[in-house]
């Protein structure tokens, strides 16, 4: 990831030290604003990832995202002590890739990071490896034990966008927006259980009793295992 340039804006010295450290120390390069006059000002082609806090001095991150938006589809992940979820909808609205609620874990802002850049192609990996479970994106196919599964689309974008994100809770809403909602489609608010039902069936060694993709009652879903990339 040495070759990844990041711009951060966030407002909060302290919070950006420590991000910007500890960011360097896995390989990234990190650009720090402090505002959204210069933010503007840094902002080019070169980034490779914005790291947007919503809360801004001079602005807000959304009107910033709109700003970049209007030039430039980079991705976006926004950082937010609000987590109600009409300001995470207004974030994906408005063009925004990923939402990290602060305080949030350095592991668990570098697991979102690579998972953005993975899903907008800017940072390819060809397999995903969680336990027994093997993803080959190259030919789009899923191994459990050495033994390939047989996945729909929308099962294979759903195991792709959990494993993408592994010990985060997605909500169905989430789910939703995320695969359906951006083509136009209606779909019924049931449709995540379903296919997360079908899903268990096809991965876990006892669906009643899943160790990958854990149901959170009244939250929603998480992939519960590590995921190595390759």
């Amino acid at each position: 990831m040495g070759n990844i340039k990041i711009l951060l804006v966030e407002d909060d010295e302290a919070v950006a030290l420590g991000i910007e450290y500890n960011l360097k120390n896995d390989g990234l390069k990190v650009i720090r604003a402090s505002d959204m006059c210069s933010a503007k000002e840094l902002f080019n082609e070169e980034f490779n990832l914005i790291l947007l806090d919503i809360g801004l001095p001079d602005g807000n991150g959304y009107e910033l995202c709109k700003y970049i938006r209007e030039k430039s589809k980079v991705p976006i992940i926004f950082l937010t002590a609000l987590d109600e979820e009409v300001n995470v909808v207004l974030g994906f609205d408005l063009g925004g890739d990923d939402y990290v609620v602060k305080p949030f874990r350095v592991k668990e802002l570098l697991s979102r990071i690579k998972a953005v850049l993975r899903r907008t192609s800017n940072y390819q990996k060809t397999r995903l490896i969680s336990g027994d479970i093997e993803v080959n994106s190259l030919n789009a196919k899923v191994y459990k034990n050495k033994k390939e599964i047989i996945l729909t689309a929308v099962e294979y974008k759903l195991l792709l966008y959990f494993m993408g994100y592994p010990y985060k809770v997605i909500s169905k809403e989430e789910i939703l927006h995320r695969l359906w909602d951006i083509q136009g489609d209606f779909v019924d608010e049931n449709t995540p259980a379903v296919y997360v039902r079908r899903l268990r069936k096809k991965l876990e060694d006892e669906p009643s009793k899943p160790t990958y993709l854990v149901n959170l009652r009244g939250l929603g879903y998480k992939w519960n295992k590590n995921v190595i990339e390759e």
